[in-house]
Order: C-alpha cells, then sequence, then structure tokens
C-alpha cells in the first residue's frame, strides 16, 4: 500500500499553472526527496500532501484516502511538518513547542512529558540543559532539532520536510544531515524531504524526484538519477561535480 499517491495533479493559482499532470508514488519507509530550482514547484507538492492547498485537477491520496475525504485537522496530525524558518511558538519553552499536538490531543501530563524528554534525547539534546529554554536562547541548529522533536511528538507516520536546513551555517548543515540519516533509519517514518541541493538529496533521499516548471522530469534511486540523460538532472550532477 501506498502512503502518499499522486494521480495526475495539477495545482493552478490566479490562472497560472505551478503544478502540472503529477503521478508518482511513495511508499512507507523511503525519504523522497524534490529536487529543484528555486519556483519549480517543489513546496507546492509537499503543501498538497496536508491539504494546504487543494489540487486543482487530480487527487493527492494519503494512506489509501483522497486528502479531500480526509477531515482536514485528522490528516495533518498524521503528518509532521518541518520548514526552514522552524516556525517555533517565541514565547513557549521548548518543552512547550515539543508539547503541541500530544496536547491538542488529549495526552496525559506524564506521558507528554515523558515523551519529550525522550524526543530531545533522540535529537541530541540534553533534557535537563534545553527543556526550559526558549527560542531565542537557542542556536539555529538547536532551534532545528527542535523543529524537528515537534514534528515527531504524536509519532507521525509521515513527516515533510520544507528545506528545513537551508538556512544553516555549512558545518551545522552536514551535521544535521548526518544525524537526520540516523534519525530515519532508526525510526523509518515516510519522508518527502524538499531541497535545491544535489548533495544533500544524494545524501538522503532513498529516491529522488527532479522538478522542472511545475512537472516531475525524473524519479529514480540517486545511483539512477546520476546516469540520467536528462538535461536538468545532467545540469545538476554538473554543479556535484565542479563541487568535488
Amino acid at each position: 500500500m501506498s502512503a502518499v499517491e499522486f494521480c495526475q495533479v495539477s495545482y493552478q493559482l490566479n490562472q497560472k499553472r505551478l503544478i502540472s499532470d503529477l503521478s508518482f508514488t511513495i511508499f512507507p519507509g523511503e525519504t523522497i526527496v524534490l529536487l529543484g530550482r528555486s519556483g519549480c514547484g517543489k513546496t507546492t507538492t509537499l503543501r498538497l500532501i496536508n491539504h494546504l492547498l487543494v489540487p486543482t485537477a487530480g487527487e493527492v491520496r494519503v494512506n489509501g484516502r483522497s486528502t479531500l475525504d480526509w477531515n482536514s485537522i485528522q490528516l495533518r496530525r498524521q503528518i509532521g511538518y518541518v520548514i526552514q524558518e522552524v516556525g517555533l511558538f517565541p514565547h513557549f519553552t521548548v518543552v512547550q513547542n515539543i508539547a503541541v499536538v500530544p496536547s491538542l490531543q488529549k495526552w496525559e501530563p506524564d506521558r507528554i512529558q515523558s515523551r519529550v524528554i525522550e524526543l530531545l534525547e533522540l535529537v541530541g539534546l540534553e533534557p535537563q540543559r534545553f527543556k526550559h529554554r526558549y527560542p531565542h536562547q537557542l542556536s539555529g541548529g538547536q532551534r532545528q532539532r527542535v523543529g524537528v522533536a515537534r514534528a515527531l511528538a504524536a509519532d507521525p507516520p509521515i513527516l515533510l520536510m520544507d528545506e528545513p536546513f537551508g538556512a544553516l551555517d555549512p558545518i551545522t548543515r552536514v551535521e544535521l544531515q548526518r544525524e537526520f540519516a540516523r534519525l530515519q533509519q532508526q525510526l523509518g517514518k515516510t519522508i518527502v524531504f524538499v531541497t535545491h541541493d544535489i548533495q544533500e538529496a544524494f545524501k538522503l533521499g532513498t529516491r529522488i524526484g527532479l522538478m522542472q516548471a511545475g512537472q516531475l522530469v525524473e524519479l529514480g534511486t540517486p545511483q539512477e538519477f546520476a546516469r540520467s540523460t536528462h538535461p536538468e538532472a545532467q545540469a545538476f550532477m554538473s554543479v556535484t561535480e565542479w563541487n568535488s
């Protein structure tokens, strides 16, 4: 069974088509990286999964059900969401930020506290040191780790990540990429990861989907992507070769 399925999906805004006839399947437990230049439709595709956007044509299915058939709130509670700006509540402590969704789901306080401690340890933040801090007291990398913990708090089966490490310095970015790869190996979530960085795509993706002008022009494993003859794929590969 698929975790997410796009069936001839298009999305149009103000008479401009941003996504055209997307059809592909995301399988449980895989990390699919949506790669492409700015404005190619990566983030739009991501937002169609958790019903932040509604397809103009076609259908997006999550766990076999059209997003139109889901209650939006229930759907989003099945899906963790991590963005580049993190989006932590500035007046909440680390504990309160991570506990948002479990609190909405009426978890018992003891269970919430236990889950917060577990997640802080999982993302490499020492609980006693960090749990009472506010976002402005954290570094960019630490805030991003809290953002990942918050997305995982209610143990959603699907995780959407929209350029989560893009605003970080190169060293912190590499550290978090390694941490993310370790987490994925441990947790086995279904992850859709948006980036414009080909090296990040190769490090993290089970498969890489290359987007260009709102269309999916290539989809395959990193090894298959490296052999692609598509001009856009070759353009990205030439950047990798130049950097190496």
